[in-house]
């Protein structure tokens, strides 16, 4: 019987990219229905980390109540290829990536799936979620509990008309440091030089966020997974192409 099982964890079929191809560009001010918590005590995440809920461990208790603690937020996640490289990097935190287009987001669903059934006890730190998340990133988490935020390789959006739709804005950046924890980190790359400016100077002239050195980045984990780890990413690194990586640190005094 447990060579039967491990047969059925060798064999797991995971799901192809072609049968979950999307637009790669999608408009978030568009309005599709979501099923959007009105509020974060609201959200039911049990569903989305039954594993850790269950076990009662740390990772499941967030202050006086019981909803599990979300503590790493990859917007615009993509077909997932981070949040399957930090799963096992950290593997006490909650963590959860979110993704617009509806096919993308069902295809990271079914590749963690997969994952969990091939690892036994693995990758059970890990979700994702269909969202807007340039409109409703407060109605799921409180006030400080994320520490780390990505933003991988967002859409350029390069006509100027078109700059509003981009996910780093000032306004948003005010948002992104109330969901932040003091000390929380945000980390931002592109290969488009012109939004890798865009998204540095609105961090640095923003009063909640410091720069990060450089022998600091260079020395954490999650840094060294900017580039490989999505798709897009994978594509640059392959053509030989530069990247413009921006980390920032949420500041305590403010």
């Amino acid at each position: 019987m447990k060579r039967k099982a491990d047969d059925e964890r060798a064999t797991a079929k995971h799901p192809r990219k072609s049968m979950y191809r999307a637009r790669a560009h999608s408009n978030p001010f568009n309005d599709p229905i979501y099923d959007v918590p009105p509020h974060p005590d609201d959200m039911d995440w049990a569903k989305h980390f039954p594993e850790r809920v269950q076990r009662g461990g740390e990772a499941s208790t967030s202050g006086a109540d019981s909803a599990p603690l979300v503590r790493f937020a990859d917007i615009g996640c993509g077909f997932g290829g981070l949040l399957i490289k930090l799963a096992p990097l950290y593997p006490d935190t909650l963590m959860v990536g979110m993704e617009l287009r509806d096919k993308v987001a069902e295809y990271v669903r079914e590749r963690i799936a997969c994952l969990r059934h091939e690892h036994p006890g693995e990758y059970h730190n890990a979700s994702v979620l269909r969202t807007n998340s340039m409109k409703f990133l407060p109605n799921y988490f409180k006030k400080g509990q994320l520490t780390k935020m990505f933003f991988l390789f967002p859409d350029p959006h390069f006509k100027a008309c078109n700059h509003r739709r981009r996910i780093i804005q000032t306004h948003l950046l005010t948002e992104y440091a109330h969901l932040l924890a003091p000390g929380g980190w945000i980390y931002t790359i592109t290969d488009v030089p012109e939004l890798g400016e865009w998204m540095r100077s609105r961090l640095e002239s923003h009063p909640a966020f410091e720069p990060i050195p450089e022998a600091e980045v260079d020395a954490d984990p999650a840094a060294q997974l900017l580039v490989e780890s999505s798709e897009e990413g994978q594509k640059v690194a392959r053509n030989g192409g530069t990247t413009y990586r921006a980390v920032f640190r949420r500041r305590a005094d403010c």
